[in-house]
């Protein structure tokens, strides 16, 4: 592998990406820059893991809670967001679980006209009725798409439905025809962090507890009266559980108990796209800080 410049390290939620991340930044003087769908909301800093204000005094930091909660943001936008980042002379570590935008920044993004207004609302209404309809369709219009898609992603089968909706054209043909990419693995260092499922496990409940304990409640109750399921932003992990509990609907501990099987149900989905869509990535089993950079360095 070519000396690399920059360095992306994916992997599952709770995997210790961050804390991988901000070690590297520190000995490398480099910057983290934020890969995670959720990080970018400016309600979340708590329930979305986002780094404190103590860590993000220790090294550069972009791309965190830079959106706000109700606005629209895509990984168009976050591709236009890097780009002047990797511009810049410095050294980027780009860190997060949302597979899409890695994937879009080292192999392309097809340029998709947006979304009508009128459209979107209608894919919200069609996805609220389970994901069939878009499944029924899409078997009709992209089979080339349902072929690969995520069907357990609501989200990817509403933008696949909308892209044929709007364009008349497969996103799969739009997927065909992506322009070079803003970043080659050519020249960055791809890493996947790795976990036995039942460690994983451990870790998603320890944090999510540990969330509790640093005022996750209040981040959610600070919430309540802007509250809309509908927003992407309120699809962080627990999120609804948590605003279920302070409505009265369940006990904390059921709402502690649901988040976590949330998560370690999404967890498995990314696992399972990252094994088929970075396998020419340094596959990396979690384990101690120190060990983990060591090897990441010593691959640079």
């Amino acid at each position: 592998m070519p000396d690399p410049r920059h360095i992306l390290i994916a992997g599952p939620t709770a995997s210790g990406k961050s804390a991988l991340a901000l070690a590297l930044a520190r000995d490398l003087d480099g910057i983290v820059v934020n890969a995670d769908a959720l990080q970018v909301y400016d309600n979340w800093r708590i329930l979305s893991a986002r780094p404190s204000l103590d860590e993000e005094a220790l090294a550069p930091h972009a791309l965190y809670g830079h959106v706000a909660y109700n606005a629209p943001y895509s990984v168009g936008a976050w591709l236009r967001d890097v780009a002047p980042l990797l511009a810049q002379d410095k050294r980027l570590i780009i860190v997060g679980g949302t597979g899409l935008y890695l994937s879009s920044l080292t192999r392309g993004l097809a340029e998709i006209p947006p979304t009508p207004d009128v459209i979107r609302a209608e894919g919200d209404r069609l996805r609220a009725s389970g994901p069939q309809g878009f499944l029924d369709y899409l078997a009709t219009h992209d089979p080339a798409l349902l072929a690969r898609i995520d069907r357990n992603n609501p989200m990817r089968l509403q933008r696949a439905w909308e892209v044929h909706r709007a364009t008349g054209k497969p996103l799969s043909a739009w997927q065909e025809e992506t322009p070079s990419p803003l970043l080659s693995l050519d020249n960055a260092l791809g890493v996947v962090l790795n976990s036995a499922p039942d460690v994983l496990a451990k870790r998603i409940e320890a944090r999510f507890r540990q969330m509790i304990d640093l005022g996750a409640l209040n981040e959610v109750a600070a919430m309540r009266g802007r509250w809309d399921p509908a927003l992407p932003s309120s699809k962080a992990l627990g999120a609804a559980e948590l605003m279920a509990h302070l409505a009265g609907e369940m006990p904390l501990e059921t709402a502690l108990e649901r988040s976590v099987i949330a998560t370690r149900q999404f967890a498995k989905r990314q696992r399972t796209w990252f094994r088929s869509n970075m396998k020419d990535w340094l596959q990396l089993d979690i384990g101690p800080l120190e060990d983990m950079k060591r090897t990441v360095t010593s691959v640079l």
